[in-house]
């Protein structure tokens, strides 16, 4: 990607004439968060990032589109590029490195990701929620989700489907790394 996720929504606000301020109010998010964003290797989780893109007007997969639609959009193997990485802040390692499926189909209406999970802390495992659905299949690994009050471990070739809006947190579990494929729907 030419251009890092906080680049990129840098220049749209930017280019909205909105400070930090005012898009801070818009999403309800705190101004030193969003400026981290912007400037560091600080990436939230996908609520905030949805946030942001509404505030801005725009879909969540604006971040990540190189402005080339195709239909059908086929990703090889040996094409996949990491995208970005989340819950990173310096030299802390990223708990989750996505990989976008729909990079170049800029109409879509999904967000289809590969997503790689490393082992991460317990007390850094946040709820967070936002609108939609997601739909997971593990691929490698185990993987935690905690859904409201409810702990799923899942394994590979197993599958999840939920509501967003629920609070949660899809994470690797125990010591060991994890991979999934994910399908994220954000209503418009």
């Amino acid at each position: 990607m030419d251009k890092k996720v906080g680049e990129r929504i840098r220049a749209f606000r930017e280019k909205q004439n909105l400070s930090l301020a005012d898009l801070a109010a818009r999403t309800g998010l705190e101004e030193a968060f969003l400026a981290a964003v912007e400037t560091r290797d600080l990436y939230p989780s996908l609520g905030p990032l949805l946030k942001i893109a509404r505030a801005l007007g725009v879909r969540l997969g604006t971040f990540l589109d190189d402005h080339v639609s195709r239909d059908p959009l086929v990703v090889r193997l040996s094409e996949r590029r990491e995208e970005f990485s989340m819950h990173q802040d310096g030299d802390k390692p990223a708990s989750h490195n996505y990989f976008s499926l729909g990079k170049g189909k800029t109409d879509r209406h999904m967000e289809p990701f590969f997503i790689e999970m490393n082992p991460e802390p317990e007390e850094d495992k946040k709820l967070s929620f936002h609108e939609g659905e997601e739909f997971i299949v593990v691929v490698s690994g185990q993987v935690q989700l905690v859904y409201g009050r409810e702990t799923t471990i899942l394994g590979p070739g197993d599958s999840i489907y939920y509501n967003s809006v629920v609070p949660h947190n899809l994470s690797a579990a125990g010591e060991d790394k994890a991979s999934i494929y994910a399908v994220l729907y954000f209503p418009e």
